[in-house]
């Protein structure tokens, strides 16, 4: 796990929005990614990352395909196989948390399972991102994304 990330683990959702905040969209991810699901504010947040990562969700894929490279869809990588499904469109747009600029992962058009998420992340240093995960309007969870540099 990276450094940044597995300091995230023990922070509160607060000091999570306070990092988000502040960091800027960032570019969007290409390729592979690896994912941390975080559980701010609990004690079991290291937990829940390990068994979320080796149980039910690896990271995302994304693969962007227009000219200016500023949208596309990725691929969720889920199981203890990493199968690849639910597919999300990725773009920019404004945040639902402080309304700044945000890579959206919107998974509205693409996924019956997922139709009532989005995801919103920002690269809060080369490579690393933090997430939002919003069920409606709803604020559910936050996640980490590390470029896969294997890939």
């Amino acid at each position: 796990m990276h450094a940044t990330v597995a300091t995230w683990l023990s922070k509160s959702r607060e000091e999570l929005d306070e990092i988000y905040r502040n960091a800027e969209s960032g570019a969007i991810p290409e390729g592979d990614t690896q994912g941390t699901a975080i559980l701010a504010g609990s004690a079991f947040s290291k937990t829940v990352a390990t068994f979320a990562r080796i149980l039910a969700w690896q990271g995302k894929v994304f693969d962007l395909f227009s000219s200016d490279r500023q949208s596309g869809i990725l691929v969720n990588k889920i199981t203890p196989f990493s199968m690849r499904c639910i597919i999300a469109k990725v773009y920019r747009d404004k945040s639902w948390l402080d309304g700044k600029e945000t890579i959206v992962i919107d998974y509205s058009k693409t996924s019956f399972l997922a139709k009532a998420i989005r995801d919103e992340i920002r690269e809060v240093e080369a490579g690393v991102y933090l997430g939002k995960v919003w069920w409606g309007k709803k604020r559910v969870l936050d996640f980490a994304l590390t470029r896969n540099m294997h890939s």
